[in-house]
């Protein structure tokens, strides 16, 4: 068995004051995949040993975005970016291949209140990435994981009415998920829970985590012929330390 851990850590400095290191410890998963690092390596010391095998895609801008996969087992290629200079400068997709898979990790861009880069986000990101995960399927199956930063359906999030048109809940980023669940890709959580109330993001405002008023927008998403191979696909929602909860996938 292969355990995956996929977290939103929201700046990897910061929640190295948290527990992380004491919860990868504890949980000890072979693939660990970061998003929002909001650091270049140098920036960070951290002892993973178990891992020797870590890879960063940092931002051009410092203190933004980012992300990272740790490994305990060497990838047989690891690729930054999807290949297209406008979407590759931000840090958002680490591409690591294994004999039977590529595991893609994505901090999918947040389209921002006012929806000053849904236009981007949908008409641009959406599209391409989807197109770079399909190429890659050509190949072998792929997983991806992360930050997507969209609910999908309206038992995606606790107050769906009220969040119509608020970024990670219009109908255009909806749509662009719609259009990776048409192209055959699975989400793994939805195989195993069909009920609401699972989120893995909450705001800091208003209590919101501990009433549970939250988004599910973090996701593990498998190609069809991986979908046998899955045995768990989970939120942790109780491992505080960012306002994302960890995912995890357990993969034969």
């Amino acid at each position: 068995m292969t355990n995956i851990i996929s977290w939103n850590v929201n700046g990897f400095r910061a929640i190295l004051k948290k527990g992380f290191t004491e919860f990868v410890k504890s949980w000890s998963p072979d693939i660990f995949c970061l998003q929002e690092t909001k650091a270049h390596p140098d920036q960070v010391e951290v002892d993973l040993s178990e891992y020797p095998y870590k890879y960063w895609n940092a931002a051009d801008r410092k203190g933004y975005s980012g992300t990272a996969i740790f490994c305990k087992i060497e990838p047989e290629s690891v690729t930054n970016g999807i290949g297209i200079i406008k979407h590759d400068d931000e840090g958002r997709v680490i591409t690591v291949e294994f004999p039977g898979y590529f595991l893609v990790n994505v901090y999918v861009p947040n389209s921002q209140r006012g929806l000053t880069r849904l236009g981007y986000r949908h008409r641009e990101w959406d599209p391409d990435f989807l197109k770079y995960l399909k190429n890659l399927e050509k190949r072998k199956p792929v997983i991806f994981c992360g930050d997507l930063n969209v609910a999908h359906k309206e038992i995606d999030l606790a107050n769906p009415k009220s969040n119509v048109n608020n970024a990670g809940f219009t109908p255009e980023e909806r749509t662009g998920f719609d259009q990776i669940i048409a192209s055959g890709f699975v989400d793994t959580f939805r195989s195993f829970v069909s009920e609401g109330g699972h989120y893995t993001w909450w705001s800091y405002m208003n209590n919101a985590r501990t009433r549970n008023i939250g988004w599910r927008i973090d996701y593990f998403c498998v190609s069809p012929e991986l979908v046998p191979s899955v045995k768990d696909s989970k939120i942790l929602p109780h491992i505080m330390g960012s306002d994302h909860a960890p995912i995890v996938l357990t993969i034969k």
